[in-house]
């Protein structure tokens, strides 16, 4: 196994893996040995909390590092319990992360002429989306909380409740906020000094929610997104997964694709949402099965029939 490994080593490009440290060097599969049959490797490794470090050698899942990573302490309802983001976002921040680190290496061996070790932590990447967190807790030195669907500094940028279900209003600067007042019939507000910057209207943020929830209360959100699209104030739904399907927009981004699953049946699945002109998303396939392309992958490194064989007999393939 070791040298069927090796040799597509021997002309690949990247080779991941998601093993806890110190396992690929116990089987003499470290990046040395590796880059040693091939120099332009780029061995991306991607963990719980990444090769060095005091934690490097505990196991980690989603929620363990949404945990650690203090994502959760400020997620949720104020006064509320920490909160588990509705999506892997442990998973998928770090796999993306993974992905940038292995597109860069490979820009970079084009320039060097070899590849990388690249170390993505699951841990690493939910502090890297801390982002403005970070830098609130540095410059006031308080710790942040938990404050709902609305933004710390910007105000009204928030969620609110309408006849029929929810409407994100996100007036980012003085000129939307002058826009959403004049469309939902409130020009008074911007004569209130509580209200009249943006620094005062989120210092008076309750009191502010409490006026904009009578007033959004009173239309349904198609007919808010009608009016606020009109004037130019960033706005939007808060959809239902199924929704989100039907959302035409959506759909004519293609980002919901129709699958064959040879198990499974036909299967809806996100699209891709990298757009390229010269090389647009390929169409959807499954994800292979175990070991189907095994006899494939080990003609590519030139074993005979009979090598095949006897690999079958021994349940490799």
């Amino acid at each position: 196994g070791k040298e069927l490994l090796l040799k597509l080593v021997s002309r690949g490009d990247v080779l991941v893996e998601s093993f806890r440290p110190g396992v690929l060097e116990r089987l003499g599969l470290s990046y040395e040995r590796v880059s040693a049959v091939n120099p332009r490797i780029v061995y991306a490794s991607v963990s719980g909390f990444g090769h060095t470090g005091p934690y490097r050698e505990k196991g980690a899942y989603d929620l363990v590092v949404q945990g650690y990573g203090g994502i959760m302490s400020i997620t949720g309802q104020p006064g509320g319990v920490p909160t588990r983001v509705g999506v892997s976002i442990g998973d998928l921040a770090a796999g993306l992360y993974l992905a940038s680190g292995i597109l860069a290496a490979l820009v970079a061996r084009g320039l060097t002429g070899r590849g990388d070790r690249i170390d993505v932590s699951m841990l690493d990447c939910q502090v890297a989306l801390l982002e403005n967190s970070i830098v609130r807790y540095g410059a006031s030195g308080e710790i942040p909380g938990r404050i709902g669907n609305r933004h710390p500094s910007i105000t009204p940028f928030e969620m609110f409740p309408t006849q029929d279900g929810y409407i994100i209003v996100c007036a980012g600067n003085q000129n939307l906020w002058e826009n959403f007042c004049r469309v939902i019939g409130r020009e008074d507000l911007l004569a209130d000094p509580r209200f009249a910057s943006n620094g005062l209207r989120t210092d008076n943020q309750a009191a502010l929610a409490e006026i904009l929830q009578g007033v959004m209360v009173k239309k349904s959100t198609a007919e808010w997104l009608e009016l606020l699209d009109a004037a130019g104030v960033p706005c939007g739904p808060v959809n239902n997964v199924a929704q989100v399907l039907k959302d035409p927009q959506v759909r004519s981004r293609e980002m919901v694709v129709t699958i064959d699953h040879p198990r499974a049946g036909q299967v809806q699945v996100p699209g891709c949402p990298v757009k390229a002109r010269e090389h647009p998303p390929v169409a959807a396939k499954p994800s292979p099965l175990l070991g189907e392309h095994n006899r494939e992958v080990f003609g590519w490194l030139g074993l005979s029939e009979a090598d095949l064989a006897e690999l079958e007999r021994e349940g490799v393939i």
